[in-house]
C-alpha cells in the first residue's frame, strides 16, 4: 500500500506508467533488431528460447490487461494529478498510517514545519506537541481521529512552527480518517493551515468597527436598533444618557421599545409600515420617557424593513433631541416643539379634516383608538373620517360636519360604538369648526375645515352599567327585605295558629289533614322568604371556619343522588386549601343549588365538575373580573357541559324572580339566593358561559387567617333520638310585638305552657308595663322592628335599671342586622321568624335556664 503514495523524500520520483511502457517497447524493438542482424551468428536453440520468452511476455500482458491487473497510462496519470494537486495546496497535508508512520506529505507541510530533508520530517503530533500553546488542541484532535471523528482546532503559537519564525502566528489544524481499499487500516489525514493573515484581517476589521461604534456612541444624535419583536438590540451612549439608561447593565433585548416611548407614541411608530421586500423611512414627533419618569420631546427618523412576505423586520432609528433648543433658536421653533408635545400628549384622539371631510393630520391617540388605520400616509387626503364611523353614527357625523363647515359655534357631540371583531369600544365624538374658515365654497383642498375630537368612553360606560346594576340590585334587595319582614309576620301568625289548632285536634279528626296542609304550605312560603332574605343579605348566618375539602367530600354523596346517573360528577380538590369562614349550611345550599341548575341544563346527560384551588392576590389581576377586589381567595368552580346561557340572559341570572324555566318549575330565587349568600359571606361570584358548550360558576371566598381560638368545623355527631322535653314554666314573660296576630298567638302559646304573660304593642308601652310591675319580669321577648321604639333601644333602656334582664329578640332579619347597634357586653337570645309554638317555648325555656 505504501507504494501507492509518495515516500518520505520529494526528489526520487519513480517513472510514470507511460515512461515504463515506452522503455519496455524500446527494449523489445532492440531485442528484435539484435536477433535480425545477428541471426547468422546465433544457433537455432538460442533463437527458439528467445522467441519463446517474447511470446510468454506477450501472452502474460494480454491476460493481465484482460483481468485489469495492468492498466495502460490512466492509473499513473491519475496518481500524478493527485500528487500535483496536493503539492500545489497552500495548506500542509500529512497522511499517517495506523502506526503513526508518515506515508505521504506535501511540499507545504515540509515548508510549514521547517523540514529541510526527508529524514527531518516528523508527524504533526510530534511537531505540535513541543509547543505548550498547542498541546491541548493536539490532544483533542488525536483523540477525535482515533474515534473516527472529524475535528478542527485553532491555536496561537508565540514564535511559529519553524525555528526562524519570529512573532506570534495563528494555525488551524484539522483531522479526518481516509479509508483505503485492501487489507490495511484507515489512514489519518492531518491538515495544517497558517491563518495569521486571516486573523490580522479580522482584528483590523474589529478595530475599524470599534472606531465606528465609538463614533456612533459619541454622535450628537441618539440611535437605537430593535428586532422584529420590538426589543432594543443596540442603543448608543448619547441616547442612553438622555434617557438615563446604564449601559454597563444593558443587555441586547432586555428593554422593549414600549418602555422608552411615552403616552400613545407607539401607535405612531407601529403605523410606519413598508411594502413587501421594501424599506421605508418616516419622521415622527413624539415624546420618550426617561428613567426618572420625565418626558423628553424628540423627533425620530425611523426606518423599517419588510421581508418578501410583508412581515416587518428589524428597525433602525435616529433620535433628535428637540428639548435642546439654543438661545439663538427663534420663537417659531420653540412654539412648534411645545405644540407637538401638547398635540401628541393629549388623551383625546384629534384629527384635522379638510372641506371634504378627509383626514389631514392626526395625533398618536387617534392612531391608537382607530387601530384599523395604521398608515399615516394613507390617511392624509385620502380617507374620509365618516369611513371610520359605523351604523347610524355616519349620519350623525355628516350632520355635525355640515354644521362645522357652516362655522356654527355650538355643535352637539354624539356617542357611537366602534366594533372591531369581538372588541367593542364606546366613543364620544366632538366636531368643532375651525375659526376663520371660509365655508364649504372657499379654501384649498389642504385647508382645515374642522377639528374632530374622539374620547374613549368604554370604561365609563362599563362603570355606568355596573352602577345601574348595583343600584337596581340594591333596590330590589331592599324591597325583598321589606316584603320578607311583612311576610314573616303573616307566616308566623299562620304557623302559630296552625299549631294551636293541632293541639286541639287529633290525627283522626276530619279537619286534621287540612290544618297540616295549611302548616306545610306556610313552611314552604317561609322557605321562599328565606331565599328573599338571602338575596337581600339579611338572613341569619352562623359563620364558622371550614375546610372546603372535607365539606365537599361530605356533600358528594348527596350531589350524586341529585344529579342522577346520566351525569358524571367529578370533584377535583385543590392542594393545601386555605381555610374560609362561612355558614356551613348556607354554603352547602349554594353548591346544591348550582348543581341542580347544572343538572337542568344537561337533560341528555353530561359532565359536572367541581374544582377548588387557592387564588393569590397576584393572580386576581389576571382574572379580569370587574369589581373584583384583589386578595387571597379560595375559588370554587362549578362547571357543566350543558346548553349554556345566552349573553343577554347571563346579565340577569342573579336577579330575583328571573327564570328561564317553565311555569311551576322554578321560582327564580335560586341564583339570587346564591348571590346573596356569597356576598354576605364577603365573597364574589361570576358566571362565564358559551352557548352549546356549557357554563362555569366561579365563587371566590376570602381566605380566613386563623386565630388561636379558631378551629375547623367539626362534623356533627350522629343525632340521637330526641327525648321529650318539658317546655312548661312559671316565669313572668313580657311579650312585646306590634303585630296583633303574632302577639296574640305568642300569648296563648306561652300561657298554655304555664307562663304568666304580659303583652305590649311597642317599646314605650313595654317600659310602662315594666314600671307598673316594679321590674318583676323574668324575661322579655321583643320584636326588633316596631314603631316609636324598636327592640334594641328597648333593651338599652331596660339595662339602665335592670342590667341582668334576660332578653330574646324576634325578627325576620338576620341577627347581625341589628346586633351591631347593641352594647358589646349585651346578652340576648334570638328567634328568627317565622317560628312555631314549640320553637318559641323552647327558646324561652333555654334562655331562662341559661345562667340560672
Amino acid at each position: 500500500m505504501a507504494g501507492e503514495y509518495r515516500a518520505l523524500g520529494h526528489n526520487n520520483n519513480p517513472p510514470s506508467a507511460a515512461v515504463r511502457l515506452l522503455i519496455l517497447g524500446v527494449a523489445s524493438l532492440g531485442a528484435a533488431a539484435f536477433l535480425f542482424f545477428y541471426r547468422e551468428n546465433l544457433n537455432d536453440t538460442f533463437l527458439l528460447v528467445m522467441l519463446g520468452l517474447l511470446a510468454m511476455v506477450g501472452v502474460f500482458y494480454l491476460f493481465a490487461s484482460a483481468i485489469g491487473f495492468v492498466e495502460f497510462a490512466q492509473g499513473g496519470r491519475a496518481e500524478d494529478i493527485g500528487r500535483s494537486f496536493a503539492d500545489a495546496m497552500a495548506d500542509g497535508i500529512c497522511i499517517l498510517d495506523a502506526k503513526g508512520s508518515i506515508v505521504y506529505s506535501n511540499k507545504a507541510y515540509s515548508e510549514m514545519t521547517g523540514a529541510a530533508a526527508a529524514e527531518d520530517l516528523q508527524a504533526p503530533e510530534a511537531v505540535l506537541s513541543r509547543h505548550d500553546d498547542a498541546a491541548n488542541a493536539v490532544y483533542r484532535l488525536a483523540n477525535n481521529v482515533i474515534r473516527g471523528l472529524e475535528a478542527d482546532e485553532e491555536f496561537r503559537l508565540q514564535n511559529g512552527l519553524k525555528r526562524d519564525d519570529t512573532g506570534p502566528r495563528w494555525y488551524r489544524a484539522s483531522t479526518r480518517l481516509l479509508k483505503m481499499p485492501g487489507k490495511g487500516g484507515p489512514l489519518r489525514v492531518w491538515r495544517l493551515a497558517d491563518i495569521t493573515a486571516e486573523r490580522d484581517d479580522q482584528e483590523q476589521t474589529f478595530l475599524e468597527l470599534q472606531k465606528a461604534i465609538d463614533y456612533l456612541d459619541q454622535a450628537p444624535v441618539g440611535f437605537y436598533s430593535a428586532d422584529s419583536d420590538g426589543r432594543i438590540q443596540y442603543i448608543n451612549a448619547t441616547l442612553a444618557g438622555w434617557l438615563g439608561i446604564d449601559l454597563t447593565t444593558f443587555l441586547p433585548g432586555s428593554i422593549p421599545v414600549t418602555d422608552i416611548v411615552a403616552g400613545d407614541g407607539m401607535a405612531m411608530i407601529n403605523a410606519v409600515r413598508a411594502e413587501a421586500g421594501m424599506a421605508r423611512t418616516a419622521t415622527i414627533d413624539l415624546e420618550l420617557a426617561r428613567a426618572d419618569g420625565v418626558s423628553l420631546p424628540v423627533q425620530l427618523i425611523h426606518r423599517v424593513q419588510a421581508d418578501r412576505d410583508g412581515l416587518m423586520g428589524a428597525t433602525r432609528t435616529i433620535v433628535l433631541n428637540r428639548s435642546e433648543v439654543g438661545e439663538s433658536a427663534d420663537d417659531l421653533r420653540r412654539s412648534e416643539v411645545r405644540f407637538t408635545r401638547f398635540f401628541n400628549s393629549t388623551p383625546m384622539a384629534i384629527a384635522a379634516l379638510d372641506k371634504d371631510g378627509r383626514v389631514l393630520r392626526t395625533n398618536a391617540p387617534f392612531l391608537n383608538l382607530f387601530g384599523g388605520v395604521t398608515d399615516p400616509d394613507a390617511l392624509e387626503g385620502h380617507i374620509k373620517f365618516e369611513a371610520l364611523m359605523q351604523g347610524d353614527a355616519v349620519e350623525r357625523f355628516q350632520k355635525a360636519f355640515a354644521a362645522a363647515r357652516a362655522n356654527q359655534a355650538k355643535i352637539e357631540p354624539f356617542d357611537t360604538v366602534l366594533k372591531s371583531g369581538t372588541d367593542e369600544r364606546h366613543l364620544r365624538v366632538f366636531v368643532n369648526a375651525v375659526a376663520g374658515h371660509g365655508g364649504s365654497a372657499e379654501g384649498t383642498a389642504s385647508e382645515e375645515a374642522a377639528i374632530v375630537y374622539a374620547m374613549d368612553t368604554t370604561e365609563q360606560k362599563a362603570l355606568e352599567a355596573q352602577m345601574a346594576q348595583s343600584q337596581k340590585m340594591q333596590a330590589v334587595g331592599q324591597l325583598a327585605g321589606g316584603i320578607a319582614h311583612d311576610f314573616n309576620n303573616v307566616l308566623t301568625a299562620i304557623i302559630m295558629a296552625s299549631d294551636l289548632l293541632l293541639t286541639s285536634h287529633r290525627p283522626s279528626d276530619p279537619s286534621f289533614p287540612d290544618i297540616m296542609n295549611i302548616k306545610q304550605n306556610a313552611n314552604r312560603a317561609a322557605s321562599l322568604v328565606r331565599q328573599l332574605l338571602a338575596f337581600s343579605r339579611r338572613q341569619t348566618l352562623r359563620p364558622e371556619v371550614l375546610a372546603l375539602t372535607d365539606v365537599l367530600a361530605d356533600l358528594r354523596m348527596l350531589l350524586s343522588r341529585l344529579v342522577g346517573n346520566s351525569i358524571h360528577l367529578q370533584v377535583e380538590h385543590g392542594r393545601d386549601l386555605w381555610p374560609v369562614k362561612a355558614d356551613l349550611g348556607q354554603f352547602e345550599q349554594v353548591i346544591v343549588n348550582l348543581a341542580v341548575n347544572a343538572r337542568d341544563a344537561m337533560p341528555d346527560g353530561g359532565d359536572l365538575t367541581i374544582r377548588t384551588r387557592n387564588v393569590s392576590t397576584e393572580e386576581c389581576s389576571e382574572l379580569g373580573y370587574r369589581g373584583f377586589s384583589p386578595g387571597d381567595y379560595v375559588m370554587i368552580e362549578v362547571e357543566d357541559t350543558g346548553t349554556g346561557i345566552a349573553p343577554d340572559v347571563l346579565e340577569k341570572i342573579f336577579e330575583p324572580f328571573f327564570t328561564t324555566k317553565e311555569v311551576g318549575k322554578g321560582t327564580g330565587l335560586g341564583l339570587s339566593m346564591v348571590y346573596g349568600i356569597v356576598k354576605q359571606t364577603g365573597g364574589f361570584i361570576y358566571a362565564d358561559s358559551n352557548l352549546g358548550r356549557g357554563t362555569v360558576f366561579r365563587i371566590f371566598l376570602p381566605r380566613h387567617i386563623a386565630a388561636e381560638t379558631d378551629a375547623p368545623a367539626e362534623k356533627p355527631l350522629e343525632p340521637e333520638s330526641e327525648k321529650k322535653r318539658d317546655l312548661s314554666g312559671t316565669a313572668t314573660v313580657l311579650l312585646v310585638e306590634d303585630e296583633d296576630a303574632v302577639r296574640m298567638g305568642g300569648v296563648r302559646a306561652l300561657t298554655s305552657r304555664g307562663y304568666t304573660v304580659h303583652e305590649a304593642s311597642s317599646g314605650v308601652e313595654a317600659l310602662e308595663i315594666m314600671e307598673e310591675l316594679g321590674g318583676k319580669v323574668d324575661i322579655v321577648v321583643s320584636d326588633v322592628v316596631m314603631p316609636e321604639m324598636d327592640g334594641p333601644t328597648l333593651l338599652t333602656e331596660l339595662r339602665k335599671t335592670h342590667p341582668d334582664i334576660k332578653f330574646i329578640f324576634v325578627s325576620g332579619y338576620a341577627e347581625d342586622a341589628f346586633s351591631k347597634n347593641l352594647p358589646e357586653d349585651a346578652k340576648f337570645g334570638f328567634l328568627p321568624k317565622p317560628f312555631s309554638l314549640k320553637q318559641l317555648a323552647t327558646t324561652v325555656k333555654e334562655m331562662l335556664e341559661d345562667g340560672a
